[in-house]
């Protein structure tokens, strides 16, 4: 990142003395301020965002194992133990005829009647009822081995694509919370020199409110004059308000990000060089981006992931093949058949869809349509991605400039300012005059203020759009903060009782593999 060198010798710099903050906030603290880059790890380790886009990345790489599963072979076993009860029960309908018995003796016939024996005619039914128990039990191991199936095939290859693009997210992540970082981070800053600027200028209106009213009352100037004064001096109030509010939001910022507040921070040196990026054409960024832009890269895996899945879909027509080996072995305890049965296959066993009623014909057509959508989007973020890296090469050109023009603004305006009273006090200028120079001046410090802040935060958005930012950067900016320009907002104790409220606690654990 190319913010090391010296200035122009030309360049003339401005040294301004600013009052210091009372109550809130303090330029200075006895306790070590902490600097850009300790808060860049801070963040780094404890964000929630960007925990959740490393969980997220680690469950679309272990898809890969899922998926490779279904290529491997695949063994099962399968028992069954049983208590059987069968019942039965028939019956049976006819004409059945059954002749009487006799018995014969010695010097006679014993009978009831005639010594015929009578006869039994007419229809009759017979009813058979059976019933048994016994045991059963059986067990059986089956293994396969897929020797072709493209959809399980393109399946695996799909994930390995997912994951590249998975990957590139979870870098835009990383540097999209780099760049929040410096921006929160710079945007203190920012407050802290606004701040500082109304501070003094409501101080100096609210003198020039003392001499107005001072020779108002000697009969020097006229009771308007004293109205402008005062007019100017609530407005000052009330811009100083607004500035240290704004300090005190800048600071909560940087503690949601971080998930730690900070009592103080680092300042930024009056030394930093304010100079065009390296390097200098919008072809080399462009070019720099079209390579390195993780949110770009992870559009164009997208078309990758698209294109598998079209031929996931196209794969529905074709025949799968795959090895098996299977062993069964049953028993039984049944009364007449007491025994076992065992049987072993091997072979092949082929599957060819012949017709789907046309539903893998309507998924091929889908997923083309969607691999053109992610076509589209591709060129979408390219485009927007070239417009960005431009928008932002010029912006920093334009910050380089400005920094110089506000830098001499002060010194016009300190000079307009003097002539002014000068003016005023020769009587050829009046009081508003004066306001209006004193505002002009205050105001020139806060802009020359957010002017070198832009130009940090927009070179660091430049190369966040290029691709290329990473905690070397951030490093080389550490390297121009000052402890002695640190910031510190102080909290009260009921603040100080809210910090667990920012805390995420402990990391989830995952459930252990088995």
């Amino acid at each position: 990142m190319p913010v090391s060198g010296a200035l122009p010798s030309h360049t003339h710099r401005f040294h301004y003395t600013l009052l210091p903050l009372v109550a809130a906030v303090m330029l200075s603290s006895q306790v070590q301020a902490a600097d850009i880059l300790t808060i860049t790890r801070d963040a780094l380790e404890n964000s929630a965002d960007l925990a959740s886009s490393v969980s997220t990345y680690r469950s679309v790489e272990e898809e890969r194992n899922v998926e490779r599963g279904d290529l491997l072979p695949q063994i099962g076993a399968n028992a069954n133990l049983a208590h059987n009860r069968t019942y039965e029960e028939s019956s049976f309908a006819g004409d059945v005829a059954t002749q009487g018995s006799t018995t014969e003796s010695q010097g006679g016939t014993q009978g009831g009647g005639a010594g015929a024996g009578s006869a039994l005619g007419g229809g009759s039914t017979f009813d058979s009822v059976s019933a048994d128990d016994y045991n059963s039990a059986s067990i059986g191991l089956e293994a396969t081995q897929a020797i072709f199936d493209a959809r399980n095939w393109f399946e695996l290859k799909r994930t390995e694509e997912q994951i590249d693009q998975q990957g590139f997210l979870l870098l835009s992540d990383r540097q999209e919370l780099i760049f929040q970082v410096s921006e929160a981070y710079f945007e203190i800053l920012r407050a802290k020199d606004v701040l500082e600027s109304r501070i003094a200028q409501e101080k100096a209106i609210g003198r020039q409110l003392e001499q107005a009213q001072e020779q108002f009352e000697v009969g020097l100037i006229a009771i308007t004059d004293v109205q402008e004064a005062r007019a100017a001096a609530d407005l000052a109030r009330a811009e100083r308000i607004a500035a240290r509010s704004e300090l005190q939001v800048s600071f909560e910022q940087l503690e949601r990000l971080t998930g730690k507040r900070y009592d103080s921070i680092e300042g930024l040196s009056e030394d930093l060089p304010i100079k065009s990026p390296l390097p200098d054409t919008r072809a080399a960024w462009t070019a720099l981006a079209m390579e390195n832009n993780p949110t770009l890269l992870a559009t164009q895996a997208a078309i990758d992931v698209a294109k598998r899945n079209v031929d996931i879909a196209r794969s529905g027509h074709l025949p799968t093949l795959n090895a098996f080996a299977s062993y069964d072995y049953s028993e039984t305890d049944i009364d007449y058949l007491d025994g076992h049965n065992s049987q072993s296959q091997i072979g092949l066993r082929a599957n060819l869809p012949i017709f789907t009623g046309g539903r893998t014909s309507a998924q091929v057509n889908q997923a083309s349509y969607r691999l053109e959508a992610s076509q589209y989007d591709f060129e979408s973020q390219r485009r927007e991605t070239v417009q960005q890296v431009r928008s932002l090469l010029t912006e920093v050109n334009n910050d380089v400039s400005t920094v110089e023009a506000r830098r001499q603004a002060i010194i016009s305006n300190r000079s307009a300012l003097e002539a002014t009273r000068s003016g005023y006090e020769v009587g050829t200028r009046n009081i508003v005059d004066v306001l209006d120079a004193e505002q002009s001046l205050y105001n020139a410090l806060a802009n020359y203020a957010e002017s070198r802040y832009d130009y940090v935060t927009d070179l660091v958005q430049l190369r966040r759009a290029a691709g290329v930012l990473d905690t070397r950067d951030i490093r080389a900016l550490n390297d121009w903060l000052r402890d002695d320009l640190s910031v510190s907002l102080r909290y009260s104790d009921d603040d100080n009782d809210n910090d667990a409220l920012m805390n995420i606690g402990e990391r989830p654990t995952p459930p252990s593999s088995r």
